[in-house]
């Protein structure tokens, strides 16, 4: 009975490291896939500038402006 044991123990063993020696020499490189560009429906160079022309540009960034030292006096004469 514990042969029988040790047979099946070791026969599983050698099988699992045959097949982890087995994968372990391949190295295969992954393969990266290009990326296709898509081409411009139909045109030229005129509907482009077409194009642009009619393109509505995103609003502007609203910044704050330093007051003006005249300004600044006023502000503070009526607060």
């Amino acid at each position: 009975m514990a042969s029988l044991v040790e047979d099946f123990v070791s026969g599983v063993v050698n099988s699992a490291l045959k097949e982890v020696l087995k994968k372990s020499g391949v190295k295969k490189t992954t393969r990266r896939t290009r990326r296709r560009t898509t081409k411009a429906k139909s045109g030229g160079l005129i509907a482009d500038m077409i194009e642009a022309a009619l393109k509505k540009k995103p609003a502007r960034k609203q910044t704050s402006r330093r007051r003006t030292a005249a300004s600044r006096s006023r502000q503070r004469r009526t607060g």
